[in-house]
């Protein structure tokens, strides 16, 4: 019997650790380490998977290491941006799963808004951000995109006029929530479940000002809401949820209504 042929990167086995050396050294000393095991791994399904790998633990040691002043810096840069280029533009923001293929009829949501002279301010990816940005985009309005730096992302999308990319969720919410006057949240996953929880619980709490926030698709949130205001609720974990806070809606014209009816109120 022939012997197995033994794979041709060990060291990218050893990566974990070898990499985790690296971080006190800096990124750029990081970035040359992880790019030697990648340019080791060769071509192929196997080449293909260490660099995927060597990616990621990138991301992890890096994302990791919280930089005060990086962040600091995210933040004061991406208030310039918006406060210059949009002054004085009120904004309704449209949060959605990448994955998230339906629009609002012919032309998503991005459009009826754009019409109102308002701006339009999504995560910035593909999927039911990219609709409502070109809903926007090609209405003649204002489009913003705030992005996330993620492996295998596409980036901000091609129907975005005021893009901004930053390292830190925290400081991509924040910027959402604070140039924000109305939501509407289209079905997503996590990060959509993420961003919806921590604006309504900003908005119970009174951290911030209180702003419409419209759930599109009955089918899609309404287990949601009888979870919330059932086993949740039942066991004391909250007091029920708002009616006046939270509505739901499969019209599109009345979301835009309802997520627009808190500029200028």
């Amino acid at each position: 019997m022939a012997a197995r042929r033994r794979q041709p990167v060990s060291r990218a086995r050893r990566a974990g650790p070898w990499c985790g050396s690296l971080v006190g050294r800096g990124e750029g000393a990081l970035d040359r380490g992880l790019a030697e095991i990648a340019g080791r791994a060769g071509h192929g399904r196997y080449g293909r998977g260490v660099r995927r790998r060597v990616e990621i633990h990138r991301v992890r040691l890096v994302v990791d290491r919280v930089d005060g002043d990086q962040l600091q810096r995210e933040v004061v840069r991406g208030m310039r941006r918006v406060q210059i280029e949009h002054r004085a533009v009120p904004r309704v923001g449209a949060l959605g799963g990448r994955r998230t293929q339906f629009a609002f009829g012919d032309r998503p949501d991005g459009r009826l808004i754009a019409e109102r002279g308002i701006a339009v301010i999504t995560g910035g990816g593909p999927g039911i951000m990219e609709a409502a940005n070109r809903g926007a985009a090609l209405a003649g309005g204002k489009s913003v995109g705030l992005g996330i730096e993620l492996p295998f992302e596409q980036g901000i999308n091609d129907y975005v006029n005021l893009g901004l990319s930053f390292r830190y969720f925290f400081v991509r919410k924040t910027m959402f929530v604070k140039y924000s006057s109305g939501v509407i949240v289209c079905p997503g996953g996590f990060g959509t479940l993420d961003e919806m929880f921590e604006l309504l619980t900003l908005v119970q709490t009174h951290k911030v000002t209180s702003m419409p926030v419209v759930l599109y698709g009955k089918a899609y949130w309404q287990g949601l809401l009888d979870w919330l205001n059932g086993p949740v609720k039942e066991q004391g974990m909250i007091s029920g949820v708002d009616p006046h806070l939270v509505t739901m809606t499969d019209d599109a014209d009345e979301a835009v209504d309802i997520a627009v009816g808190g500029i200028g109120a």
